[in-house]
């Protein structure tokens, strides 16, 4: 007997995402097959002792230009520092944390760098681990296509 798959849905090229644990809704993404990890752009990120003596990495998510912006950092308690190429080839250690992105109007969670993505036009970077978590596939050329599903259900009657 066949296993029965699941069908997998189309993301575009670039994709509004939700972040309900930050509290962030519609923040621009890019999609990048060449990725494994997504990106989140944060800055001044570094790693505090918590009074007990375990480490706390803080953040501040997104800058000041952001819209979303709102000057208060985040903590994680649970964060690895891990080798990651970035585009160029260039091997970085950057902190991973899991947190939960919202596409199609469905959480999923995933693992995410944390880098300074002051340079690039888009703070969110998804890559290839929740392409395949989330049984996407990419069409170039559609961008949106998360949103305008979930405005589309929520305009019928």
């Amino acid at each position: 007997m066949k296993k029965q798959r699941i069908p997998k849905r189309v993301v575009g090229r670039r994709e509004l995402v939700d972040f309900p644990q930050f509290k962030l809704w519609g923040v621009e993404a890019k999609v990048d097959t060449g990725a494994f990890t997504g990106a989140l752009h944060c800055s001044n990120i570094h790693v505090e002792p918590l009074p007990d003596g375990r480490p706390v990495l803080r953040v501040l998510l997104l800058d000041a230009e952001h819209p979303q912006f709102n000057g208060r950092p985040l903590e994680f308690a649970d964060f690895t520092l891990r080798d990651i190429k970035s585009s160029n080839g260039d091997v970085q250690e950057r902190y991973v944390i899991r947190t939960v992105i919202r596409l199609f109007g469905e959480d999923f969670d995933t693992e995410f760098s944390l880098s300074d993505r002051s340079d690039m036009r888009y703070p969110v970077l998804i890559g290839r681990l929740l392409l395949r978590r989330g049984r996407f596939v990419v069409d170039v050329a559609r961008r949106n296509v998360s949103y305008r599903f979930l405005n589309a259900a929520k305009s019928r009657p």
